[in-house]
């Protein structure tokens, strides 16, 4: 179907406001990295998502879903079709005798579910305090941080699929693992998750999520575009302290290069292109085997094409 057929198209659906063509994926990671997107759609709400899917469906178009771009390293060449991200953000409560539920849409940020958690004065979502992602990418990726992941918190996803069905599951059927989940595995948009948090003295929390917002700060290289850490955890080992054993804090292909302040992360000093990104990962996969033994795994996820 022709780009400008596609665009009118989907205007029967959505604001013009929220259909950007052939837009700069730079813009929407925080990797400030990346080709241009054929069509980046954004959706409020699930029947604008429902929509998005099954025309993309029905006219057998590319659909790619991204979060806030966090995780990820869109290619320099960019994303064909339509990138859609979901913005529906709205949060409920609902106490219990567990403690209680949130239920979120999936575009909600974790920081300001972790916010309104502190109000409340519920604990179990301090450790996604700071991490700059939302709610649908935490998920998709059973996302992690200070001893907490999403797994611990999550009781239940509801998610579209790619006939633009919706279909809820339970905390068993998201078959969590180690930065995995189901939705790696299937095609599926998601769209809002139920968390359980319990009570517990505010204080306490906050003094939780400061102690981590300090520990980023003091650790993490916030002040250059990244996509966090690059690499996953080892069952006995843990991947950034093989890449620093190696010497290879600082070192640069282009304008990305490995930290200086934490080796798990790859930041942009200005003008990294995607290739320049994928080139050192090459590079720091390479030397850490040859010099450890240790393959380690890319956690970043490769988007476009």
């Amino acid at each position: 179907m022709p780009n400008e057929l596609i665009y009118q198209e989907l205007l029967k659906f959505l604001p013009k406001e929220n259909i950007l063509i052939d837009e700069p994926m730079k813009k929407h990671t925080t990797f400030k990295i990346g080709g241009n997107a054929d069509f980046y759609v954004t959706t409020s709400n699930i029947e604008e998502t429902q929509n998005v899917v099954k025309f993309a469906r029905k006219n057998n178009i590319k659909l790619t879903i991204i979060g806030n771009g966090s995780n990820i390293l869109v290619t320099d060449k960019g994303i064909r079709g339509i990138t859609l991200k979901v913005n529906y953000n709205e949060i409920s409560k609902q106490n219990t005798d567990k403690g209680m539920i949130y239920t979120c849409g999936s575009g909600t940020m974790l920081s300001k579910i972790a916010n309104e958690a502190l109000q409340d004065g519920m604990t179990g979502f301090e450790f996604a305090y700071g991490i700059p992602g939302s709610l649908g990418g935490a998920v998709y990726m059973n996302a992690g941080a200070y001893g907490g992941e999403m797994k611990d918190v999550i009781i239940q996803t509801t998610y579209i699929d790619n006939e633009g069905n919706i279909h809820t599951i339970n905390y068993n059927e998201h078959q969590f693992g180690y930065r995995k989940t189901i939705f790696q595995t299937i095609d599926a948009v998601i769209i809002e998750s139920k968390i359980l948090l319990k009570k517990c003295n505010k204080d306490e929390i906050k003094l939780k999520m400061d102690s981590n917002i300090e520990t980023r700060k003091e650790k993490q290289p916030l002040e250059y575009p990244s996509a966090g850490s690059v690499f996953k955890r080892g069952e006995n080992f843990i991947a950034a302290k093989l890449i620093d054993e190696c010497g290879l804090k600082g070192i640069c292909v282009g304008d990305a290069q490995v930290s200086e302040k934490h080796a798990g992360f790859i930041i942009n000093k200005g003008n990294a292109t995607a290739r320049d990104v994928l080139d050192l990962i090459d590079n720091i996969t390479k030397i850490v085997k040859e010099k450890t033994g240790f393959e380690i795994e890319r956690e970043l996820i490769i988007i476009g094409d």
